[in-house]
């Protein structure tokens, strides 16, 4: 993949995003998808994520942090875009 061909989103969630596989499920969705990063539970009780990869991908797990795994109530995302690192593979923190 060309460096112009790769993008990198960091996110934070807001909401009851804890105690309800927000991580694994996210993990898994990346996985899928081909983007690499990783994701974290915050002290704030926020989960922290950083997607990097394709773009289209990359918004795909904008999206799909949007909404969450079932058990989750989203109750806000904050997005911001960051120089792409080279990640390869996905981890949860």
């Amino acid at each position: 993949m060309a460096e112009d061909e790769v993008t990198r989103r960091r996110i934070v969630v807001h909401g009851g995003v804890q105690g309800v596989f927000f991580r694994d499920s996210t993990r898994d969705e990346a996985e899928r998808t081909g983007v690499a990063g990783w994701v974290t539970n915050r002290g704030d009780g926020a989960v922290e994520a950083v997607f990097e990869g394709e773009p289209r991908s990359v918004e795909r797990m904008v999206a799909f942090a949007r909404e969450g795994p079932t058990q989750a109530d989203v109750r806000d995302v904050q997005v911001s875009d960051e120089e792409p690192e080279g990640l390869s593979g996905f981890s949860v923190r």
